[in-house]
C-alpha cells in the first residue's frame, strides 16, 4: 500500500555515478517519497488439479479497462448529429481495435526497441509470444490501430479520418491506465533528480528518479483527454475531418517527446542520434503528421451524411 512517508537517504555516490561526478544537487540529504511496492499481480485463479494458478496483472487489467472505456465512449459520441458510424460499427471495431492494439505494440517493440531478444544470436521466436514479460510499444500499437481502421473503413465504406478522429478521442484511456500500470511494474522509471516527489524504484538502484510513468498517465492520459473532449463536445472539430486526430497525434508526440528528457532510455539502445531517445524520434513523425492533419483540416470540411440519432443505435 502507498504510504505517503517521507524518507530520508543520502544517495551522493549514486547520483555522482550517473552525472559524471556533478554530484552537488544530491550533497545534502534530501527527502522521497516512498515507491509504493504494489504486487503487480492482482490475484491469482487457482487452476484445478494443478499446484499453479492463472496470475491475473495488473497491466492485463490496464488493457482491458482502456478498451471497454474506450467502448463505451465511442458509443457515447455517437449520439451527437453526424457521426460517421452506427452502434453496431462501434461493437465491431472493439475487436479490429484491440488486435491492432495488442499486434502493432507488440511488433513496434519487437521491431523498434529489442530484436536482438527475437531474431539475435542467442534470441528466440518463442519470446514474441511472453507478453507477460513486457515488450509493447506504443507507437507501434498506433500503427497497428492505424491499419485496423484503414481496413474496417474500406470494408464498411466509412469515411476513413472520421473514423479515425472518433477512435483518437478514446485512445487516452489506455493510455492512463498503461502508464499507472507501468508505475505500479517499477518499470519505465525517469532519470535521477532531487525533486521532493523524487522515488527510489526497486530495479532503478539506490537513487531517487523521476516517477515518469505518473507523468505521462497525466499528461497522455488526462489532459489529451480533457483537450480531444473541449475540442469534441464544445466545438465544431469533429466536421472538419482529420483535425481531432491530428490533435492526438501532435498532443501525444509532444507530450512524449517532452517527457523522454526526464525518463532514462532503453538500456540497450541509450542515446541515439543528437542526443534523442528512440521514444523521441518515433514521436516527431507524429508530431509533424498532426500538425499537417490539424493545419489542412478545413479544407477537408463537407457535408456530412450523418448516421446519428435512430440509425446510429443499430
Amino acid at each position: 500500500m502507498f504510504s505517503g512517508t517521507m524518507v530520508r537517504a543520502n544517495h551522493q555516490g549514486n547520483a555522482a555515478k550517473y552525472s559524471g561526478g556533478a554530484a552537488t544537487m544530491f550533497d545534502l540529504f534530501q527527502s522521497v517519497i516512498d515507491y509504493p511496492n504494489i504486487d503487480p499481480i492482482w490475484f491469482t485463479i487457482p487452476v484445478p488439479f494443478a499446484d499453479f494458478g492463472l496470475p491475473i496483472r495488473w497491466y492485463s487489467l490496464a488493457y482491458i479497462a482502456g478498451i471497454v472505456l474506450a467502448w463505451w465512449y465511442v458509443a457515447k459520441m455517437i449520439r451527437l448529429p453526424g457521426s460517421p458510424l452506427a452502434k453496431r460499427h462501434v461493437d465491431d471495431l472493439v475487436t479490429w481495435i484491440t488486435i491492432g492494439v495488442i499486434g502493432g505494440g507488440r511488433v513496434g517493440s519487437i521491431l523498434f526497441y529489442n530484436p536482438e531478444r527475437y531474431f539475435g544470436p542467442d534470441g528466440s521466436l518463442i519470446n514474441m509470444l511472453k507478453l507477460w514479460e513486457g515488450g509493447m510499444s506504443f507507437h507501434g500499437g498506433v500503427l497497428g490501430v492505424t491499419l485496423a481502421i484503414v481496413l474496417y473503413s474500406l470494408k464498411e465504406k466509412l469515411a476513413m479520418l472520421r473514423l479515425g478522429d472518433y477512435i483518437a478521442c478514446s485512445i487516452p484511456f489506455g493510455l492512463f491506465f498503461g502508464r499507472l500500470a507501468n508505475f505500479i511494474n517499477g518499470e519505465l522509471w525517469g532519470r535521477p533528480t532531487d525533486v521532493p516527489w523524487a522515488m527510489v524504484f526497486p530495479t532503478g538502484g539506490n537513487v531517487p528518479r523521476h516517477p515518469s510513468q505518473l507523468y505521462e498517465a497525466g499528461l497522455e492520459g488526462l489532459v489529451l483527454f480533457g483537450i480531444l473532449w473541449f475540442l469534441f463536445w464544445k466545438t465544431d472539430a469533429r466536421y472538419h475531418p482529420g483535425k481531432l486526430t491530428g490533435t492526438f497525434l501532435m498532443g501525444y508526440g509532444s507530450f512524449r517527446f517532452l517527457v523522454e528528457f526526464l525518463r532514462t532510455p532503453d538500456a540497450n539502445l541509450g542515446f541515439l542520434t543528437l542526443g534523442l531517445t528512440m521514444g523521441q524520434w518515433l514521436s516527431v513523425p507524429m508530431i509533424l503528421v498532426g500538425a499537417w492533419l490539424i493545419i489542412t483540416s478545413k479544407t477537408r470540411r463537407h457535408r456530412v451524411e450523418p448516421i446519428a440519432g435512430t440509425a446510429a443505435q443499430q
